[in-house]
């Protein structure tokens, strides 16, 4: 049985240099959640990477959290969702950010090379966001799509931009016969996982590929990154993607409104955030691991179904003593009320609740030294 959470409460990168000075292996340290840059005790260089859609936020978490721990400097590389898994997998980074959970097989082969032998990971959904459709059209600054409509778009089934599809939900909105160039991710992407997975649930009979990170079809333009998405639809007339809303709203791209039951929503932080409450935790994983099982079907009022809830990923137990305290004290800020309002200013995400704070800091209090 499902229990909802508010029923119950590229490439391999170089390895981390981590170096801890005046605090125990075990012990989490300065949270960074002050801001006098002088009381910290940690010390060290810790590399990271991951999901490209954090970018923005993983810039200001990382800014608020060496501003108190000065001593500390956290780099990340936004490789790609793929890419930070298997970096992770490899011992190189010993956290990462992903558009995805790891999935129970994974889990099951195990082979996390940070963590301590027989340690499990937490997975913290610290970053919440819309993914937003976006297009370019001369003449047409927003429009309206129900799900088959977008998946026709992106399956090649719908090929110009004033299709019938299109104009019934668009009535007085003069649409050109321009070719619709649907752009898609070229990387193993969890954007790409949640916008398909999306598409196999809310347009089955016309989208019938099932959720994946890497794109199933051979149509379509692909780009690298969320960065190559944006800058592949902002470069040409009649193209149609997917991509990250804060980056969609840093380049002022135009965006769709998806119908939900009755209405047209276009996506915004509260949108999101609401299907995210209404969505259960994966059954089966361990205390740490607070991975969500998006419903992407619900027809509630004000709710956005096209979302991507990104993790943080790490160890329970770490092999490397000195990389405890550090990834943990940064990660106690990641979801802290001032980081997460901090992301949220920068990159337009939804700050997690109070109730799923509480989860997630009770992951967080998890992590300890071999």
């Amino acid at each position: 049985m499902k229990i909802t959470r508010f029923a119950q409460l590229g490439a391999i990168s170089a390895v981390a240099a981590l170096a801890l000075a005046g605090c125990a292996a075990n012990e989490g340290g300065n949270t960074g959640g002050g801001t006098d840059g002088g009381s910290s005790s940690l010390s060290g260089e810790v590399a990271s990477g991951g999901a490209s859609s954090q970018e923005v936020a993983v810039q200001a978490w990382t800014a608020g959290f060496q501003t108190a721990n000065p001593d500390v400097t956290i780099t990340y590389e936004p490789s790609g969702s793929g890419a930070g898994r298997e970096s992770f997998q490899a011992g190189a980074f010993p956290f990462i950010g992903s558009d995805r959970a790891f999935n129970d097989e994974e889990i099951a082969a195990g082979g996390f090379g940070a963590c301590a032998d027989g340690s499990g990971i937490i997975e913290l959904p610290t970053y919440i966001s819309p993914i937003a459709v976006i297009f370019k059209l001369d003449g047409v600054d927003s429009i309206n799509l129900d799900a088959a409509t977008v998946a026709g778009m992106f399956a090649g089934t719908i090929t110009t931009w004033n299709d019938p599809a299109i104009a019934a939900t668009n009535p007085g909105v003069t649409l050109p016969d321009t070719a619709v160039t649907p752009v898609h991710r070229q990387d193993d992407s969890g954007t790409t996982e949640n916008f398909t997975d999306y598409l196999y649930q809310a347009a089955p009979s016309v989208w019938t590929s099932e959720p994946d990170g890497e794109w199933p079809l051979t149509s379509g333009e692909a780009a690298n990154g969320t960065s190559g998405v944006v800058s592949a639809v902002a470069g040409a007339n009649g193209t149609i993607g997917y991509a990250d809303a804060s980056r969609a709203a840093q380049e002022g791209l135009s965006t769709a409104a998806i119908k939900v039951g009755e209405e047209f929503v276009p996506y915004s932080p509260e949108a999101a955030a609401a299907i995210v409450d209404a969505s259960p935790f994966v059954e089966g994983r361990s205390e740490g691991d607070l991975a969500i099982e998006l419903e992407r079907t619900s027809t509630d009022a004000g709710v956005y179904p096209i979302v991507l809830v990104s993790y943080m990923i790490a160890c329970e137990e770490y092999a490397d003593a000195s990389a405890a305290p550090i990834v943990k004290s940064f990660l106690e800020y990641v979801a802290s009320e001032e980081g997460q309002q901090a992301a949220a200013d920068a990159a337009g995400n939804a700050p997690i609740s109070d109730t799923l704070r509480e989860r997630v800091n009770a992951a967080i209090d998890l992590i300890v030294a071999e």
